[in-house]
């Protein structure tokens, strides 16, 4: 796909795993996360793979030995925000639409990251969002609309009000941005939330301040963006992906 470059964001601590290694590459099948990750991107024919790390920072680098990547550290993890904008050095020549997701969502489809670009691009959108409907969106950043439908904003579920909560409609955690709005948008982010964090979230309520578009495509299959921080979630995601394949890896 030209003019696209993804930064995957796999630096985190993933706490909530209860395990002392990198949560990306947690296995499924025999298979990291990140290695899942990759190969959905390889299935869009992209320019360039960024990835940022951290924690373990080593080990992922291994995990990727033989693939055509590059790396950004993240020094200190102050947030997704701050992970992306680390990439930025890197991307000073180019031009390029940046497709931003985690490491921890293996369960994507190369269609769905497709009809996300296409509704981007068709939209000449300065960003747009991947979201699902969640029957319990409990641990899920919520999608904000305005009275027409439009997205005003995402919401960090620690951040947000009881009314919010009661929102469905989730973030999937991945984005695709023209990068000139996005960069801008990042130098203005601050890290005022419970987790004294730069959230990349707050650069989509920061475009649509500017007056930027700001589009949405929504799967229908919740499956896909699971997000896996528990070892519970691993099992859930082996299960999907057993289904997937009618039993056979």
């Amino acid at each position: 796909m030209e003019n696209l470059i993804a930064i995957v964001l796999a630096a985190g601590l993933g706490r909530r795993m209860n395990s002392n290694g990198q949560k990306v590459l947690s296995r499924l099948f025999g298979r990291s996360m990140l290695l899942y990750i990759i190969s959905k991107l390889r299935g869009l024919g992209l320019e360039r793979i960024i990835v940022v790390v951290g924690h373990q920072k080593e080990e992922v680098k291994k995990e990727l030995e033989g693939e055509e990547i590059e790396f950004v550290e993240q020094k200190e993890l102050l947030g997704t925000g701050h992970a992306v904008r680390e990439a930025e050095p890197r991307l000073s020549s180019c031009k390029n639409d940046i497709l931003v997701l985690c490491g921890d969502t293996p369960l994507l489809t190369v269609s769905t990251l497709k009809n996300l670009v296409a509704i981007h691009r068709r939209g000449k959108a300065a960003a747009t969002i991947l979201t699902t409907n969640f029957l319990d969106p409990t641990g899920y950043g919520r999608i904000l609309r305005n009275g027409d439908g439009s997205v005003e904003g995402i919401i960090e579920e620690l951040d947000a009000s009881p009314k919010e909560r009661l929102i469905r409609e989730i973030n999937a955690g991945v984005y695709i941005f023209r990068k000139e709005p996005l960069f801008a948008a990042l130098c203005k982010i601050k890290p005022d939330n419970i987790k004294s964090e730069y959230y990349l979230t707050d650069a989509i309520s920061i475009l649509r301040r500017k007056g930027e578009r700001v589009a949405s495509y929504r799967t229908d299959d919740p499956d896909e963006i699971l997000g896996i921080n528990r070892k519970e979630d691993l099992i859930r995601a082996e299960e999907i992906l057993r289904r997937r394949s009618n039993g056979s890896m």
